[in-house]
């Protein structure tokens, strides 16, 4: 069972506060290497974003579900997200995609051979509740902007 301070929800926080900010870690790939990558002055990498999965407390990856369209519409679903914004533990989260996204089952299945480059918004926000998550993954900090 998760702590009623959830971890998770820090570091979503920590990755908004970087990303608004934004205009030798032991891991090559973290969350704070990422947040770093984001906010280092000396980068000037221009980074804006720091993509994330989410995993529920039985460590399912959490795979958000949206709908695109004014017209006609669209499902989207991505396992990849974006903070947008966070009061209390609910969190505003933009779903991600890749070039090629099809209907994936899984973080990997979606990500695997993909440049991180090719990682692209959606305009889809959910709003979710980030006591339900134990878990965090963050991908390389990049430019969404």
């Amino acid at each position: 069972m998760c702590s009623k301070h959830s971890c998770v929800e820090e570091v979503v926080k920590s990755i908004l506060d970087a990303q608004d900010d934004a205009l030798d870690n032991q891991c090559d790939i973290s969350c704070h290497r990422s947040i770093q990558d984001l906010v280092s002055p000396t980068t000037g990498n221009g980074y804006d974003t720091v993509p994330f999965i989410l995993f529920d407390k039985k460590g399912n990856p959490f795979k958000g579900v949206g709908v695109q369209g004014t017209t006609q519409l669209n499902c989207v679903e991505s396992f990849i997200f974006r903070v947008t914004s966070v009061k209390d533990s609910c969190v505003t989260l933009e779903l991600l995609t890749t070039e090629s996204d099809s209907v994936c089952k899984s973080p990997c299945e979606q990500l695997d051979g993909e440049n991180v480059q090719n990682i692209e918004r959606t305009g889809i926000c959910i709003t979710v509740d980030l006591s339900c998550f134990c878990a965090i993954s963050c991908l390389p900090a990049i430019s969404l902007f």
